[in-house]
């Protein structure tokens, strides 16, 4: 009886909090914010374990990156100005590679299972590897160097990477996003029990990200 008495104090004494960070790894504002995200998860990193979903910006969209040119430019060129992140613009120039994002987020969920503690640092380098060496995040092999350098089984990786149970696991990330009432990327979350709060919808710096968390939790 003492011991289940201790086990429920320390329950209410340490409430279930996260942080929830919803993205896509070919969304320029989740590049964007990237940097600024990885100071917010290093000032709670002891407190704040953080929650990686996959939201879908274009999930098995058709259309190539020629297409999307002008759209794309414009909005590369915001990020870049607000962020500071640089970009590579030729990938803007293939009629080849098509903007469905799916497979990049199907790659992340892949790694989150194989190395769940290196998630958000594969989540970054999918991010340079697509918008600064411009590979082409539908293969496989893209995300060799990066699980090389993160010490993930290359192997492991790559026989998951085109399995239906991968293409149906990436589906239930897109489903928790909406399930979130997610509209938009990145965005933001703190769970604190049942609560949800939201803390950024779009780009928005760490100190304004850090100071909103830190509100909420003194309340």
């Amino acid at each position: 009886m003492y011991i289940l008495f201790i086990i429920i104090l320390n329950m209410l004494n340490n409430p279930t909090s996260k942080l929830i960070y919803v993205g896509d790894p070919m969304c320029s504002w989740c590049y964007g914010i990237s940097e600024e995200l990885s100071k917010v998860q290093e000032e709670f990193n002891h407190q704040l374990p953080m929650e990686l979903v996959m939201g879908g910006l274009r999930p098995y969209n058709k259309e190539t990156m020629l297409d999307l040119k002008s759209f794309l430019t414009g909005h590369w060129e915001e990020v870049n100005h607000r962020s500071g992140q640089k970009f590579n613009f030729k990938i803007l120039d293939s009629d080849q590679i098509t903007y469905d994002t799916e497979p990049p987020c199907r790659a992340n969920v892949i790694v989150r299972i194989l190395a769940p503690e290196k998630s958000m640092e594969f989540f970054k380098g999918t991010q340079r590897a697509f918008y600064w060496d411009n590979k082409n995040m539908h293969l496989a092999t893209s995300y060799d160097e990066l699980l090389k350098t993160l010490g993930i089984d290359q192997n492991k990786f790559h026989s998951l990477f085109e399995s239906d149970e991968m293409k149906n696991e990436v589906k239930k990330d897109f489903e928790r996003s909406s399930q979130l009432g997610v509209r938009g990327f990145p965005t933001l979350l703190l769970q604190q029990d049942d609560k949800i709060t939201l803390i950024a919808n779009g780009y928005d710096t760490a100190e304004n990200m850090i100071r909103k968390i830190k509100s909420h939790l003194n309340q």
